[in-house]
């Protein structure tokens, strides 16, 4: 398996190869043009993931490229998601976008928050 990775001001993100022909793929279907990532107070445990498709980030994302994926992140976000690898995970039949995030204490009992 090859992981494409990316460090930028001392911040770190890699992205697996099947994730990134999976967002390739979403891309070539969508108007935008790259992907967005930051986190949100929700859920049992303190923190959720929010990724969303956009045609640009905010002026102060960081961006990051995986093989052509452009990826945006939100400055908020830098700090909680350094050092996380984002995977594309096949169980059976369903395909799921993970998150291993080192800085993660805890995920809730349902997998959708995390807290630090």
């Amino acid at each position: 398996m090859s992981v494409e990775k990316f460090s930028l001001n001392d911040i770190e993100l890699t992205m697996n190869e099947s994730a990134v022909r999976h967002f390739k793929r979403q891309l070539a279907t969508k108007t935008e043009q790259a992907v967005r990532l930051s986190v949100k107070e929700s859920g049992c445990s303190g923190f959720m993931y929010v990724m969303d498709f956009v045609d640009q980030g905010e002026a102060t994302d960081q961006s990051f490229n995986f093989d052509g994926v452009n990826v945006f992140v939100a400055k908020d976000a830098l700090a909680i998601l350094n050092g996380t690898e984002i995977e594309l995970v096949t169980e059976g039949v369903n395909q799921s976008i993970q998150f291993n995030n080192p800085n993660a204490k805890a995920m809730c009992g349902c997998g959708e928050s995390f807290t630090l």
